[in-house]
């Protein structure tokens, strides 16, 4: 298990160190270090493999247990709750929504995020849906060139969230048995992607990369989008019967993908933890985190969720500490996100020119802002939300029996429903400032 870790510190260190070596125009020994890193993790990559395989046979009790609970939280978590969003964001994508938002939308996306208008829609399905969704539509806007491969990674690190019905029904209600603990566990996460959001927009502005996209004028704005969209549905000769038919079809296999990730790391987890290499990992991190104040109770938590997140938070929720440290550490888990939502970003970008290394250092950055919100608004904000919410009187336990958000379908639906309504009130909302101050500077040039 330390081969992998070990693995993937070495990808880490060795891609920086190439990209400094680059920037002096060392090109000899640049394309020398090159291929032995190419042939030295390939082979580390081939140790890493034996030595799990090995592990997987010294534990088979871990191993069968870990796969389980990789396939309970896939069927009865992800499955779910990614499905719809999966076979809409394809539709859509096949019927020029996305076109029609671009071009609609590139007022408000362009000044504030440094984005085309394109982003609009992964910004809502992202936001709605959790990870790996944004990763996925992210990389269909970069296949069709509607955004370059800077706008790409800026979108990738920002709307790779956590879904807002993992974030209020299985966290805050299945986990800590309080309601109430949901709204502020998914305002500091969005909070802090969109204040990296809005700071990521300084990434790569010298970007020499452009894409040529219809720009609209104040008058016509909604024609121009409508006609856009329409030039697309035009070009698209399938039927309506084989888009769905497509749609479900590619929803399906990315899901399968996405369960195999699950499951693999659930493995790895169960063996680091039986193995004892997670309180390893705990007192490693206790270096940096400790001295931030961090109560020692949630290192293992955290350790946990540093390869996945459902894992993660579950133990972060039964850990003996402070709620505020329960919640922080929580806040940590979901930004970061975990090694297995890294890997199934990577297989969603894989076919583009996207890098990843952009993404683990925003999940990176997200992580700490998320914290820093979830100790400033912790104390006057889950005061004012429990005022409001009633706390859940039989709580179920998460341990005894797997979470199913299939039970709670018509809840997640509403919460979907009523989430996307609200953030396409705010890009309304966006749109018609950005119209008048246009109407102002109109005004002021005649």
């Amino acid at each position: 298990m330390l081969t992998i870790l070990l693995i993937i510190l070495a990808g880490f260190t060795g891609t920086i160190f190439l990209k400094a070596l680059r920037k002096r125009k060392i090109l000899f020994l640049t394309n020398f270090l090159n291929q032995q890193y190419h042939q030295l993790s390939r082979v580390l990559g081939a140790v890493g493999v034996v030595a799990f395989i090995i592990f997987m046979v010294a534990y088979p009790g871990a191993t069968y247990t870990g796969a389980v609970n990789g396939l309970n939280a896939w069927w009865n978590i992800v499955f779910p709750s990614l499905l719809p969003f999966f076979i809409a964001s394809e539709i859509l994508m096949s019927l020029g929504v996305v076109h029609f938002m671009g071009v609609l939308l590139e007022p408000v996306m362009r000044p504030l995020f440094n984005v085309p208008g394109a982003g609009s829609f992964v910004v809502a399905i992202g936001y709605t849906s959790g990870y790996p969704v944004g990763a996925m539509i992210t990389a269909r806007l970069r296949q069709q060139r509607l955004c370059t491969r800077i706008e790409g990674e800026r979108l990738l690190v920002f709307t790779n969230n956590s879904s807002p019905l993992f974030m209020l029904v299985a966290v805050a209600t299945g986990m800590f048995h309080n309601p109430s603990l949901g709204p502020l566990i998914a305002l500091n996460h969005y909070l802090a992607n969109l204040t990296l959001g809005f700071c990521l927009r300084y990434y790569g502005r010298k970007d020499p990369e452009t894409i040529t996209l219809p720009k609209p004028s104040c008058g016509n704005i909604i024609k121009k989008a409508w006609r856009e969209m329409s030039r697309v549905q035009q070009q698209e000769n399938r039927p309506l019967g084989k888009i769905i038919s497509e749609a479900v079809s590619s929803a399906v296999n990315n899901l399968l993908s996405i369960g195999g990730f699950i499951i693999f790391f659930a493995v790895v987890i169960r063996l680091l933890t039986d193995t004892g290499w997670i309180n390893f990992f705990a007192r490693v991190m206790g270096f940096f985190l400790l001295p931030l104040g961090f109560e020692p109770a949630v290192l293992s938590a955290i350790a946990s969720g540093l390869f996945e997140v459902t894992i993660g938070t579950k133990m972060a929720s039964e850990t003996i500490a402070p709620l505020s440290q329960q919640l922080m550490a929580v806040a940590m888990i979901l930004a970061w996100s975990g090694f297995s939502i890294h890997a199934q970003a990577a297989s969603m970008i894989a076919k583009t020119d996207l890098r990843l290394a952009p993404y683990v250092f925003g999940r990176l950055a997200h992580a700490f802002l998320a914290v820093f919100y979830t100790y400033l608004l912790f104390g006057p904000l889950h005061a004012l939300i429990k005022s409001f919410v009633q706390p859940v009187t039989a709580p179920f336990n998460c341990l005894e029996r797997s979470l199913s958000l299939w039970l709670s379908l018509p809840l997640c639906g509403y919460i979907s429903a009523s989430f996307l309504a609200a953030l396409i009130i705010l890009f309304l909302a966006l749109l018609f400032l950005s119209y008048l101050l246009r109407l102002c500077l109109r005004a002021k040039i005649n």
